[in-house]
């Protein structure tokens, strides 16, 4: 018998209630990030020492969390909840290896008791309240002589435990930047085999299993970029424009999550470099850290934006220290 549009049902992977709304089950949210923090708050990675955090809705220098993982990774992806959060793979060397935390506390990594199904770093990571993502990056124990990947594995965040196949990306590739809505997961940009820096877009339905299909295309072709969003709106923070030799781009661009088409110019970020944490709540999104080509060397910087508005970043404040290669998440961002 066909589901109707209200039904309710208990889903007992991840303990929650859930709501038919025609198309299929959302979850039934009984909390907030005000509720639990004061605020979304945003948590950043490290490859070694700290975890910084900050409350997404106010200015100011990021405060420590707790220990990062204890084998000093990098390029981790990253994905949450709105009680916890995920990192994902990395490099020491390419791992499979998930992390967790409680966001609303503070406190240092614990193991998830589980892995991906792929080792692999330079993974795009997204999610919503009940599934996370760890979308293509570069393993070279599953395609000797390529390194990218297209494999995309999921969790249930809720549970520990090993991750599942999921399906396959139209491209293998690396170094993309990544965002959800409640039903969609989308990549952007990134490093395709062969080492190709391109301008595809990319997204999957997170609810179901399958491979990724075109979305459109970012206004040029980057890769090493961050990205982050609410419900609406994805925004996408350029990095490298070409890999080797490295030149570099300050725009911003971005697209309608429930739409298809290309992306649209948003203004341009202070930083010219690339690889930087990001985070968002339903108004903002945040960009913090990465590396300054110019100096040479990582920084400390975080930036913001509104969302659904057009323009520069606006300075929030500085990371407890300079760091790169790391990723951002949050308990408000619009996957959940």
């Amino acid at each position: 018998m066909a589901v109707k549009a209200g039904a309710l049902r208990f889903n007992t992977d991840s303990n929650k209630l859930e709501l038919y709304d025609g198309n299929q089950w959302t979850q039934i949210v009984a909390t907030s990030p005000e509720a639990q923090t004061g605020g979304a708050r945003g948590v950043f990675d490290a490859s070694s020492g700290n975890l910084d955090y900050i409350n997404i809705s106010t200015t100011g220098d990021a405060i420590d969390f707790g220990d990062a993982q204890p084998d000093s990774r990098t390029t981790t992806c990253s994905c949450s909840s709105r009680t916890r959060g995920l990192f994902m793979g990395g490099k020491s060397p390419e791992t499979a290896n998930i992390f967790q935390v409680t966001i609303a506390s503070t406190g240092s990594v614990t193991d998830f008791n589980g892995d991906l199904v792929i080792a692999r770093r330079n993974a795009g990571g997204a999610g919503n309240q009940t599934r996370g993502l760890a979308l293509g990056g570069w393993g070279p124990t599953y395609a000797p002589g390529t390194g990218e990947i297209s494999e995309i594995d999921y969790v249930t965040i809720a549970s520990n435990g090993n991750a599942q196949s999921f399906g396959d990306l139209i491209e293998l590739k690396e170094f993309t930047a990544s965002f959800a809505s409640q039903t969609r997961a989308v990549v952007a940009g990134g490093v395709a085999h062969p080492g190709v820096t391109v301008n595809t877009i990319e997204f999957v339905t997170i609810s179901t299993q399958g491979d990724g299909a075109d979305f459109g295309d970012l206004l040029e072709s980057q890769n090493a970029s961050a990205g982050c969003s609410n419900s609406v709106r994805g925004i996408h923070w350029g990095g490298r424009t070409t890999p080797s030799p490295a030149t570099f781009t300050t725009n911003m661009d971005y697209i309608t999550l429930a739409t298809l088409g290309n992306s649209i110019n948003f203004g341009d970020h202070t930083a010219t470099g690339y690889l930087p944490g990001s985070c968002a709540s339903s108004t903002r999104a945040v960009f913090a850290g990465g590396y300054e080509p110019s100096a040479p060397s990582s920084t400390d910087r975080i930036e913001y934006v509104q969302i659904m508005s057009l323009g520069d970043t606006i300075d929030f404040g500085d990371l407890t220290q300079a760091k790169r290669r790391f990723p951002g998440l949050s308990n408000g961002h619009g996957g959940l």
